[in-house]
Order: structure tokens, then sequence, then C-alpha cells
């Protein structure tokens, strides 16, 4: 697909709320370091249930961010967004003076896989303990999972067009893609992303039907994909936002392009069906590759899916190899979420916010808590290793089968 190059959609802007930190700078420390922050449970009302570990934001205070008159209509997964839009925007350079002379301009796109599952269980209480009288108006949208694009255009008056990707766990990556898409038909700016907050015990138990959720008790083996004691993946909130943008006003304004979003494409292979996601994923990656053109040897670093679950690891190795050819045995591969958790839609956008990152500072991140790699894969482990990444591949799969690749370019690589 041609598109004008003035109209090509870069990043400039990048906001995390991530189980390691808050903000781009504490993320990055955490994720290029290895450290993993996974750790038992324990919000209230989750102790009892099976699901003994996941990756939590503990040190996150909405009231710090987010004006009382948003909090009150809304759930945590919209307060992670809310914020992270900001940390974004202004990261982009983009205050209110910029964004309020020009609102038609500013759109917003967001996935969201569970919605808001907390303030709702907290509405169905007092439904059933006190009565209908007790229940809240706000109930009607804080649990939608439309409700962060909504909320963040009304809270930064964004009157551009805004949607939201429902699409399984790869809707994260699909609503960059999206935020691509409007950039290039004519919209100037795109505030997207993908946060979840799924860490409350309604959505907790709502996960227990997963096959692949992973059930162990200790931190350090509760989710190691790759390896031959891979047990599932461990769930994690939080998530990121950026600030997408034409690259011809973005150098107009004099901002810093960050990255170039080149390439993406989407498939679907069924729920479950690990094995058959091979070749839905690998067609995904040749997808995205074409619409970047782009060379299966130019890839620098992939940044796996990695669901834990010993089918579909095999795929997804496989999967690499069958689109970049023998590069795809060579190519280092990694998944920083080892070490915070596997966050839904969220998890590729932490993981494109990685991969914007490893760009510019020539460092690709470990994979926490694996070592015993049991797959025909360079997995980085242990330490950041050193290299020049020009250009990233970020796949992502969602337990209902939908399959996603995006292709980043480095931004001062490929901006002109």
């Amino acid at each position: 697909m041609s598109e004008p190059l003035q109209r090509r959609a870069v990043v400039t802007g990048i906001g995390v709320v991530a189980p390691n930190g808050a903000g781009t700078e504490t993320f990055w420390k955490s994720t290029r370091e290895g450290i993993s922050v996974l750790d038992r449970v324990t919000r209230e009302g989750c102790e009892h249930l099976p699901l003994k570990v996941a990756g939590q934001v503990r040190d996150f205070d909405p009231s710090a961010a987010i004006e009382e008159r948003y909090l009150v209509q809304t759930d945590r997964f919209t307060h992670f967004a809310m914020a992270a839009a900001d940390l974004a925007l202004e990261d982009a350079g983009l205050g209110r003076t910029e964004t309020d002379a020009a609102p038609f301009s500013v759109g917003v796109v967001t996935a969201a896989g569970s919605g808001g599952g907390e303030f709702g269980q907290r509405e169905l209480q007092q439904l059933w303990g006190k009565g209908s009288r007790y229940v809240g108006p706000y109930q009607s949208i804080a649990w939608f999972y439309a409700a962060s694009t909504g909320q963040i255009s009304i809270r930064r008056g964004f009157k551009g067009p805004c949607s939201v990707v429902a699409a399984d766990e790869a809707g994260g990556l699909d609503a960059l893609a999206h935020a691509a898409r409007a950039v290039r038909r004519g919209t100037d700016v795109i505030v997207a992303g993908a946060t979840e907050a799924p860490i409350a015990p309604y959505s907790v138990v709502c996960q227990l039907g997963y096959q692949e959720l992973s059930t162990v008790d200790d931190p350090a083996r509760a989710y190691r994909p790759f390896t031959s004691a891979a047990c599932g993946f461990v769930p994690a909130e939080g998530g990121a936002m950026v600030v997408v943008e034409a690259a011809e006003q973005a150098r107009t304004r004099g901002a810093r392009v960050r990255a170039v979003l080149a390439g993406h494409a989407a498939t679907f292979t069924g729920a479950s069906r690990w094995a058959e996601s091979r070749e839905g994923l690998a067609q995904a990656v040749r997808g995205a590759l074409e619409e970047a053109d782009c060379a299966p040897e130019e890839i620098d670093v992939v940044f796996a899916d990695a669901l834990g679950v010993p089918e579909a690891d095999r795929a997804e190795a496989l999967a690499i190899v069958d689109a970049l050819g023998p590069h795809g045995a060579r190519v280092p591969v990694t998944a920083p979420k080892t070490g915070i958790g596997r966050g839904y839609c969220a998890a590729p956008l932490m993981d494109a916010a990685a991969a914007v990152l490893t760009m510019e500072h020539g460092l690709i991140p470990p994979t926490p808590n694996v070592f015993d790699v049991c797959h025909d894969l360079d997995l980085v482990t242990g330490r950041a290793r050193t290299a020049q990444v020009r250009t990233a591949l970020v796949l992502s799969r969602g337990l209902m089968g939908s399959n996603s690749a995006l292709v980043l370019r480095h931004g001062v690589a490929d901006a002109s």
C-alpha cells in the first residue's frame, strides 16, 4: 500500500503506567535491567482464588493525576489510560494550548479486553446488598470497554475521529494500526493505546476459565515461556498510550520523531488453536513486512507474544522462522513481559513502547525468569544485549484467535 510521504504516521510521545513503574524512564530502566516485579496477588478479595501471581501496579495514585469528577465515573483501567495519555501528550510536547487550537484534528483510539470489572463489581454488590437505589448512574458507562476512548476525548476536549478496537489481546497492535490509518487519511494526531485492570475478584474469576492461565504460586516460576517448564501466562494490569502524528506536522512543529509505524497486518486462526496460530502469525508478519517495504533480514529484534503454553510457544518460534526465513533463527528475540506479566490488550502496547526505547538506546532488554530455552530462538536472557536496532517487529496473539504483527522503524533513521 502506497501512501504520500507527508502522511506517514510517526510516534512522537509515549506514556506508560506499568507494574514496573509509571513514566517512560522508570519503565525503561526496569525493563532494560531485566527486573521482575511479578509477585503474589494482594488485591482484596483475590487472596483465596487459584490465581496466585500477577503483575500489579502498586504505587499508582489516580487522585494525584486525574480530577475527582472523572475518577468517580471511571474504572481503574480508564484511570491508567488517562494518566498514560497525559504522559504521552507531555512527551510529545502537545499541551492544551496546542490541542485546544485545533480540537477536530486530534482523535483517540484504544483497545481493551476486560473493561471496567472492578467498578462493575462494586456497583453490583451495592445492588445485591442494598438495592437499586444505591447503584450509581456511571455503572452504565464505566464498565464499557470503550470508556477510555470516551473519557480521554471528553477530558482533553478532543473532537477528531475516536474509536475502540475489540480484537482480543492482539487489538493493542491493531489500535496502533488504526491510528496510523487515521493519520494517513488526514487526521493530524491520534492518541492511541491500551490499558487493562484485570486484577479484581470479579475479573479474576472470569479469567479462571482460560486454560492458558498460570496458577503456579512461585513468582519466579509462574511465567516462563519458551522453556520446558512453561505453565501458562501471568496476567498484568497497566498499559501504555502513544501519540501518533503525521510526520510532516511533527517536523513542522519541531517534535522529536521517536519511531515510524511502518507496517501492520492481522489474521485470525481461532480460539486456543495454538498449532494453527503458526500459520496465522507468520502470515501476519509477512503482511506487516510487505506494508513496511521491509526485507526479513532488516528486522533487528522481535518482541515475542510469549504466551507460556508449550504448544503456543512452539508455534510462535516456528512462525518467526517461517516468516523471516534463515534470519528468523538468528534475529534476537525478547519478551520483557515475563517480568511484568501479560497484560492482555495492553501487553503489545508495553512491548511497542519497549521496542521504541530499544531502538533509541541500542539495548535489547532481556527476558526475565527465562534461561533454559528449549526452542530454536536467539532469545535474549540474563542481561540486556547491545545492538544497533533500526527496525523492530512486535508480535501479539489473542486467546480467542487473533494474530497481529507490527513493524516499527527508528525515528531518526526513517522519518524523512
